[in-house]
């Protein structure tokens, strides 16, 4: 009886994360498409802007992310804790951040102040669903996740992919970006809804507190930030086509980047209740991805680079590995950050805080001003991080143990679906 029960959950729990997968697959397809798309139907510096408000909007919308990741965690530890106010304080604190940055992006960046007021807007519909999402993801409701994340997906993505087929400029594209996004958020909280089992009313524990949402936002700031920091400088120090080419290869780094995800969403409740085994196989499983993605870019390099923007940028093909490396080397370095967290690690930003600043050093001061120089400093910056955060001091973390971990170890039906 208990391996007949056992195998019905592995079941379940393979088909939940079967549709996560799926459900990454797609929001991830979308996110290629649109700078695909806009490769095709913009002209190199209207490419530029959009590929940069991206940029921008992923960054600044990351304290969604920090907001699923915390959500996540205190869930699985003490489900049934309220969210809400910390949802709406990191809501707000990400759009002003935004909103106090905007001279200095307008004249960094060189961007239209318009550009820069619909990445704020933007910003808001991007960070509220980081709580129905953590909260799904922490109580291991996979199924409903995934259906979350598609939605989610075509909220964020499907109005500005719409506009660039119909021919819409970089404002009206990020203009119906921001309709869609709204949209979407009613039907987030209704897939979010508290089902039997799963915490449905108030815990008596600790709720969760601005400062664990700050640990786990600043983390995921930081691994953003590292990550799109050299499509930032690309932007600034390169000619408009160079910098347009550039913004077509970060479409390979992205993808090698984010392919593997799915692995860590499923680990990290069981992370967060002491499950720390689990961290080497997860580590094990994005680094055998990325090696895939890295041995396939090498032998098809140029229809990679044809498939992301268009037949103009099939010659750059001879740098499609060093692109995918790169995001191959930050999927390791997010999962390895995501155990830290779900760890309750103090401090699991201050490395990529680190690299950020490194590479930062390296574009602007030593490596040359071309879409080459700039590649090598994010390859070399994403490789020395790996290594200190996968086998390096921050690496030994001593997991935390919640009273319940036997019980979040072993979902039930309705947890997993």
């Amino acid at each position: 009886m208990t391996d007949t029960t056992a195998g019905s959950t592995r079941g379940r729990l393979g088909a939940a994360g079967a549709a996560v997968a799926v459900a990454a697959m797609v929001t991830n397809g979308l996110a290629y498409l649109l700078p695909m798309l806009g490769a095709r139907h913009l002209v190199a510096e209207e490419l530029s802007v959009l590929a940069t408000a991206l940029a921008l909007v992923a960054i600044a919308g990351v304290a969604g992310v920090g907001l699923q990741l915390a959500v996540a965690v205190h869930r699985a530890r003490q489900p049934g804790t309220p969210t809400l106010r910390v949802t709406l304080v990191t809501a707000a604190v990400a759009a002003g951040i935004v909103v106090a940055a905007t001279p200095l992006l307008v004249a960094a960046l060189r961007l239209p102040l318009t550009v820069v007021a619909l990445v704020a807007v933007t910003t808001v519909a991007v960070v509220l669903p980081g709580r129905w999402l953590g909260a799904l993801q922490g109580e291991q409701r996979f199924l409903r996740l995934a259906w979350a994340m598609g939605v989610l997906a075509l909220g964020r993505y499907a109005g500005m992919i719409v506009a660039l087929v119909v021919g819409a400029g970089v404002v009206d594209t990020l203009l119906a970006g921001v309709l869609t996004a709204y949209l979407v958020l009613p039907v987030l909280a209704w897939l979010a809804r508290p089902g039997a089992g799963t915490g449905s009313t108030r815990n008596a524990g600790n709720p969760l507190r601005i400062r664990q949402v700050m640990s786990a936002g600043t983390a995921a700031l930081a691994m953003l930030v590292v990550s799109y920091a050299d499509l930032i400088f690309a932007r600034q120090l390169l000619s408009p086509a160079d910098s347009g080419a550039y913004s077509v290869g970060t479409v390979l780094t992205k993808g090698a980047l984010w392919a593997p995800q799915v692995v860590t969403v499923l680990a990290l409740p069981r992370l967060a209740v002491g499950d720390s085994r689990l961290r080497t196989t997860v580590l094990a499983i994005v680094g055998g991805c990325g090696a895939v993605l890295v041995a396939a870019s090498v032998l098809a390099g140029s229809f990679a680079f044809r498939l992301a923007g268009g037949e103009d940028y099939a010659q750059l093909g001879e740098y499609a590995p060093y692109f995918a490396a790169t995001g191959a080397l930050y999927a390791l370095v997010f999962a390895a950050v995501n155990a830290q967290i779900a760890a309750g690690a103090r401090w699991p930003s201050a490395p990529l805080w680190a690299a950020a600043g490194v590479l930062a050093v390296l574009t602007m001061f030593v490596a040359p001003r071309t879409l080459q120089g700039i590649m090598w400093c994010a390859f070399a910056t994403a490789a020395v991080t790996a290594l200190v955060l996968v086998f390096g001091p921050a690496a030994r973390v001593t997991p935390h143990r919640s009273a319940s971990a036997d019980v979040a170890r072993s979902p039930s039906a309705e947890a997993v679906g």
